[in-house]
């Protein structure tokens, strides 16, 4: 009778343990690549992906008919941006920093090394589905890591095209793929990764931070949540429209920083409600019909994101909010027009939960004390948006409320800053991305102390006689 080994047993248990351990096995030699080596790789994933452009915009239009030049500026740009950035700084945020040294230990020096933290699984969300894995790995690779990515199931034609250009750019051993459903999601994190970044909803984002507790291994989740636009007495209007509008329909509004509701002094609603007209007519087309035909609007990803968003938008309807434009559907295309709801209060449907589909209540507010109880009241938002001249509001808001990022008179443009972190706080995620923090993120900072010749902690130790309890209690005092 055969003998079944140990890794035999463990690879029928998980089907993706064989490569587990061959990322594993390589897990050292990659994190000791110098920056030269890594600036390599990086540039080499650069120049196949811009070879491969026009397979890109034709993966994204087959899943959910996204426009060409919404797969440029919110896909293909932003992960040219990370990979710029981290050729360019890599070989600096890989070097020893220095800190300081307290007296208490003079005679030692102080550093702090970035190093790799070793296997991570990075899982991708389907809203923005090349942009959401790629990001993560340019920081991931720069860290010095081996990396299993995990597209989503609801985008299978660029879940395909990612699969590919990982297998053309990296050894199997240093970057892996898997695709699937819920079912893979599930055994991969069963495995014992070094590190799990999730970005998606805040269901799957607590199953993701349990699997993480189990292997006691770092995690990052890029949620979402209600991100509000607080609209005051000093904005300018017809800007302030033009830039909510751009940030809630790019995408089909299916983006975790899109603007989700509008507050609006209540004077000033029904001005705003004409501006928002306006631009979504400019943007989108002057009549439903042209709407409905544009090649610049997205569609719903699925028949499941579909129904949710139409559920609600039936459920808000039949509350009595008033439909200022849009609220025209069509099931068998995943269509839901461009929609801005009025006559919007905290309990009507539409503000349950994330909409995360072209739908945009707007709801008035008398003082600004309204504004900020409503955004207290629900969970933490992935970003706020304020519009407003006023340098105290601005500073209020900011004082007062908590969000993962913010922006001051335009909106979701903050996460194309690779200076700035993104990410969200409590229900809308937990750590940072982007840049220097998303190579923060995949890193361990490890601390070493190396001692010199002049050696005064000696004083301290045992036996403790009366002259080492007098250097302890003056060590003390120097620090009252």
């Amino acid at each position: 009778m055969r003998v079944v080994s140990t890794k035999e047993e463990q690879s029928r248990a998980n089907p993706f343990q064989e490569m587990f351990e061959r990322l594993r096995a390589r897990r050292w030699e990659q994190a000791r690549t110098s920056a030269a080596e890594r600036v390599e790789r990086l540039k080499k994933l650069r120049a196949a992906l811009v070879a491969r452009r026009e397979a890109l915009y034709a993966a994204l239009h087959a899943d959910f008919r996204k426009p060409e030049a919404e797969v440029e500026s919110t896909e293909m740009l932003l992960v040219l941006m990370e990979l710029d950035h981290a050729i360019k700084h890599v070989g600096g945020w890989m070097k020893p920093r220095r800190v300081g040294t307290p007296l208490l230990l003079t005679g030692t020096s102080s550093q702090v090394r970035s190093e790799a933290k070793g296997v991570v699984l990075v899982m991708a969300p389907w809203n923005y589905p090349f942009q959401l894995v790629m990001a993560p790995l340019v920081a991931a690779v720069a860290a010095g890591n081996c990396v299993c990515l995990k597209p989503s199931e609801k985008t299978p034609h660029t879940s395909a095209f990612v699969a590919a250009l990982m297998r053309d750019v990296f050894p199997v051993n240093e970057v892996a793929v898997v695709e699937g459903g819920a079912r893979e999601s599930q055994a991969l994190l069963e495995l014992p990764f070094d590190h799990f970044f999730f970005t998606g909803g805040a269901r799957v984002g607590r199953k993701v931070m349990e699997a993480a507790a189990r292997h006691l291994a770092g995690v990052t989740l890029e949620l979402g949540g209600k991100s509000p636009v607080v609209v005051d007495d000093t904005a300018d209007l017809a800007a302030t429209a033009e830039r909510i509008v751009f940030g809630k329909f790019i995408n089909g509004g299916q983006t975790c920083v899109a603007p989700d509701y509008v507050l609006v002094p209540a004077a000033r609603e029904e001005a705003l409600l004409g501006h928002l007209r306006a631009a979504i007519e400019r943007f989108y087309g002057g009549s439903e019909e042209a709407r409905r035909a544009s090649a610049d609007f997205c569609r719903m990803v699925d028949d499941g994101q579909f129904a949710r968003v139409n559920g609600l938008l039936e459920r808000s309807v039949a509350q009595g909010v008033r439909v200022v434009v849009g609220g025209q559907v069509d099931a068998a295309s995943r269509y839901i027009a461009p929609t801005v709801l009025a006559d919007v209060k905290p309990d009507t449907a539409i503000m349950e939960e994330e909409i995360f589909g072209p739908v945009l209540p707007v709801l008035r507010y008398e003082s600004l004390d309204d504004a900020i109880r409503l955004i207290r009241a629900g969970t933490k938002p992935l970003a706020l948006y304020i519009f407003s001249q006023a340098t105290p509001t601005v500073e209020r808001l900011l004082a007062e409320t908590s969000a993962g990022g913010t922006c001051v008179n335009t909106t979701v443009v903050h996460l194309t800053n690779t200076e700035l972190p993104f990410g969200g706080v409590g229900e809308s995620g937990v750590g940072n991305y982007h840049g220097e923090f998303g190579f923060r993120t995949f890193s361990h900072e490890r601390a070493v102390l190396k001692q010199g010749p002049l050696f005064l902690l000696n004083r301290f130790f045992p036996p403790y006689t009366s002259k080492g309890r007098k250097m302890v209690r003056l060590a003390s005092r120097l620090f009252e």
